[in-house]
């Protein structure tokens, strides 16, 4: 009976401990500056769309990300 009261003090007492978490790190550190790169995820491309890409390879993207956002928002205004 005490070891299991024992058991249930250090169990409750484990639930407030603060989590051990580690640094986030992403394998692509090439795009980390740029903007839109946030605190916890850094640069996030999860499909791997920019792996073996260039500064330009990565401006087109995000210009045409861009373009279609706007067209997007023209069309749900009724306007396209």
């Amino acid at each position: 009976m005490k070891l299991a009261v024992l058991a249930a003090l250090f169990g409750s007492a484990a639930a407030f401990a603060p989590a051990q978490t580690g640094k986030a790190t992403t394998a692509l550190n090439a795009f980390e500056s740029e903007l839109g790169a946030q605190a916890p995820l850094g640069f996030f491309d999860p499909l791997g769309l920019l792996d073996d890409a260039d500064q330009e390879r990565f401006d087109r993207l995000r210009y045409v990300e861009i373009k279609h956002g706007r067209i997007a928002q023209l069309a749900f205004l009724g306007n396209i």
